[in-house]
């Protein structure tokens, strides 16, 4: 018995537009902030347990690695804000059309990557 129903086509066929990596990447970065919380608890504890326990804190948070991770939390946090942002204006029904929802996925991109190089800047 033939089947003559269309097929989905595979991931490698389709491409997936910006606004839906960014949409994507959303929601991977809510489960990374969560998860990075539990770090930035350990910080906080570990500064509430005195001058050696957040020195030995200190000393891990300068490892090129975890500096990396901790500047990586930083863009995850400001992305996951910015499009925030971007669903506010979705609920006040703007900005539904497809060259909007473009402009405004690369602007919130930029704006992430603005936000986190200011912080790097002033933290120095």
């Amino acid at each position: 018995m033939a089947n003559n129903r269309p097929t989905s086509p595979h991931l490698h066929v389709y491409k997936l537009p910006l606004t839906g990596l960014i949409s994507i990447s959303h929601r991977i970065t809510g489960v990374l902030l969560s998860a990075g919380l539990l770090c930035v608890v350990y910080v906080l504890w570990a500064v509430a347990g005195g001058a050696v326990s957040y020195q030995s804190v200190q000393a891990f948070l300068q490892v090129g690695l975890i500096r990396l991770v901790y500047w990586g939390f930083v863009f995850a946090l400001f992305f996951h804000l910015c499009h925030g942002v971007r669903h506010l204006l979705w609920d006040m029904g703007r900005s539904f059309d497809r060259a909007t929802l473009t402009r405004y996925a690369c602007i919130e991109l930029f704006a992430a990557g603005l936000l986190t190089l200011a912080t790097f800047v002033i933290a120095g």
